[in-house]
């Protein structure tokens, strides 16, 4: 999920847990509110500027038109310029760390969202769809936001997040494929809405996560070199960050322009699609926070997975749903409703954390501090 800031202040043991939203950007905090309103003007544009769709369809990049292909780029730019990619070099250091956020995030995450799709969307396919596509596109930005905020541990989170931007590549089409078309079969469930081949969902991912990733990973290394990292972090990105933002809001408006029939003569479409996110968002969340204490983990390297098992890359979402379902397909609304409840969600997430840490032993004050300097 976007974030709008590199860098966020850390909490020590004794900071308030009430300071939490003022440590947020005033962008990040009210991202719900700017998501509603671009909704909103999105199903007002839909109405009164007739023949848009076509319009937006009069140029394509694949079968994505070029203005909302363009969004999609932007939106995941700084997202990925963010990412410390030379942090994959000391992902060995923890072992049982790493294995830990592998299996919560590409095995136990995209099976969860499965099986709650299924269950309470069962009649509705597109949507359901649209939710099992968000399960597979694991988190690689706004954790680093929510692990700070709950003073977990900023190295490992980082770690996490690089691996995550890889796998990403690596696994996406393999496990949407599986997901979308193998396991429906081999389970006897109705795969009538469910033609879609590995291919068409590996040129989406290459196309909207590839070309921003080698450009994020190529301004990292050449801003890092030219400047150095505290030039990079303190005063580059901050300038591009809400870049993601503004894309994200722009393909929303666009959507929703596109959907506004669907979306206003079936309004109750959207608090469903809620529903399996909200218990994806607490279960994944409360799971991992049960599973890294139970294998002894730390309080600050516990929160570091959690957050990251719990979060969801929706940029990528939209982009693979819009690339191979169509803007126009439930597939997509269903990417959209996403950060409109992940934020709130995980914002409370944060408090749930900062009150579970009496559960954990107290670190020492080296384990305190060294996270701060990742």
């Amino acid at each position: 999920m976007t974030h709008t800031t590199p860098e966020t202040p850390r909490a020590s043991h004794g900071e308030a847990d009430g300071d939490v939203l003022h440590r947020l950007s005033t962008l990040d905090r009210f991202l719900p509110v700017w998501i509603g309103v671009a909704m909103v003007g999105g199903l007002l544009l839909g109405r009164f500027v007739p023949g848009l769709d076509d319009a937006l369809a009069a140029v394509e990049v694949g079968s994505v038109s070029l203005p909302i292909a363009i969004g999609l780029l932007v939106m995941m730019y700084p997202v990925l310029a963010k990412v410390r990619y030379n942090e994959l070099g000391h992902v060995t250091g923890d072992r049982r760390m790493l294995g830990t956020s592998i299996l919560l995030n590409w095995v136990l995450g995209p099976a969860l969202m499965f099986a709650l799709a299924w269950l309470m969307l069962p009649d509705l396919p597109e949507y359901r769809t649209g939710l099992i596509i968000v399960g597979l596109a694991r988190c690689i930005a706004m954790v680093l936001i929510w692990n700070d905020l709950a003073c977990g541990d900023r190295e490992a989170a980082a770690i996490l997040v690089a691996l995550n931007a890889v796998f990403q590549i690596l696994a996406f089409a393999v496990l949407g494929y599986f997901y979308l078309q193998v396991l429906p079969g081999w389970l006897g469930l109705d795969q009538t809405d469910l033609d879609v081949s590995m291919w068409s969902i590996a040129k989406s991912v290459l196309v909207f996560l590839g070309i921003p990733l080698l450009a994020g990973f190529l301004t990292r290394t050449f801003g890092e070199r030219a400047k150095g990292r505290e030039w990079y972090e303190g005063t580059f990105l901050p300038r591009i960050g809400p870049a993601a933002l503004y894309g994200l809001l722009f393909t929303i408006v666009l959507l929703f322009a596109l959907q506004g029939d669907t979306i206003t003569n079936q309004p109750l479409d959207v608090a469903r699609i809620a529903l399996p996110l909200l218990a994806y968002f607490f279960l994944m969340w409360g799971g991992s926070m049960l599973l890294t204490k139970a294998l002894g983990f730390d309080y600050q390297r516990a929160t570091a997975v959690s957050f990251t098992a719990a979060g969801n890359n929706f940029e990528l979402a939209i982009a693979v749903a819009i690339g191979v379902f169509g803007v126009t397909s439930g597939q997509a609304l269903a990417g959209v409703v996403g950060p409109l409840i992940e934020v709130p969600v995980l914002v409370g997430l944060v408090y749930v954390s900062l009150w579970a840490r009496r559960f954990f032993p107290r670190p020492t004050r080296a384990t305190e501090t060294s996270p701060a300097g990742a």
